[in-house]
């Protein structure tokens, strides 16, 4: 009997290191990243309706603007369009990531959404062709659809090498009181580049990435310096962070949420209280 009902948790990402490359001809920048899935998730119910076509959008959570411009329902509508349009589907929405803050939570609404639609349709679309309609809605879609824990991207996200897990490792995460738009943050990357020494090679593999602490000594982020240097409120927030002790402490994304790694959860726990809500919002996670 065909499913008229599905819903799966959206789960966040974290870049734990991630380098900016050239600008491509097409207008957009390569990119080198270790994805890390971690337990913070969104909620995303996908209701079959008699509307051929038809996507609605319910959300419990803060306003996503127009619904048209929202990744789940793009997703969704890409996948009807695939299947011939024979149905329709409801979306609705618990939105617990925060918005436009670099923790990939509209692209892991798109994953779900296309996997889930996908159910509801029979899964016609392979897992193949579905990856590739991920790779036209963003570039951290692909790594959310594949469930896998972590993993190695480039290109725009659309080139992964999975990576076996690690245990889970306590995080908090610390979202500013500023936000950060993606496309200001590649221009100031390479506003910044303009004068900056080009930097040095990079040896990725698995015996690099082997255990925390091997990634710990890997970590950073390309956009740091230059949205630091834009928004010096964001740093103070990132020198606070630091200042708990964390074996990693990065930004994530474009920004503006920075993560913290713990050796323990009673350490994670003893920062966030150490922080308490000086410096914007705090939320205790894990590497999922």
């Amino acid at each position: 009997m065909t499913a008229v009902e599905l819903s799966a948790p959206a789960r966040a990402k974290i870049n734990v290191f991630l380098r900016v490359l050239a600008v491509e001809k097409n207008g957009y920048h390569g990119i080198e990243t270790l994805f890390q899935r971690i337990s913070l998730a969104d909620e995303l119910r996908v209701t079959r309706s008699d509307q051929p076509g038809q996507v609605s959008l319910s959300v419990d959570g803060p306003d996503l603007g127009p619904p048209e411009e929202n990744l789940a329902v793009r997703a969704a509508r890409v996948v009807l369009d695939a299947t011939g349009r024979r149905f329709g589907v409801a979306l609705a929405l618990t939105k617990r990531i925060p918005v436009a803050a670099g923790l990939g939570g509209g692209s892991a609404d798109a994953a779900a959404a296309l996997e889930l639609t996908n159910q509801l349709a029979g899964s016609p679309i392979p897992r193949a062709e579905l990856l590739h309609l991920a790779s036209r809605l963003g570039a951290d879609v692909p790594f959310l659809l594949t469930g896998a824990s972590r993993a190695l991207g480039w290109a725009h996200g659309d080139r992964l090498f999975a990576l076996p897990p690690l245990p889970p490792l306590p995080l908090l995460l610390l979202v500013p009181p500023v936000g950060v738009r993606t496309a200001e943050a590649y221009g100031w990357v390479d506003q910044a580049r303009a004068t900056a020494t080009p930097r040095g090679a990079l040896l990725l593999d698995q015996t690099a990435l082997a255990s925390w602490s091997d990634v710990a000594r890997m970590a950073g982020n390309d956009f740091e310096s230059a949205v630091f240097a834009r928004e010096p409120r964001i740093r103070e927030c990132f020198e606070a962070l630091a200042r708990t002790g964390p074996m990693l402490c990065r930004m994530s994304g474009s920004g503006s949420t920075l993560v913290a790694g713990y050796r323990t959860s009673r350490e994670r726990d003893d920062a966030q209280m150490m922080l308490g809500k000086k410096h914007g919002r705090t939320i205790a996670a894990e590497t999922a």
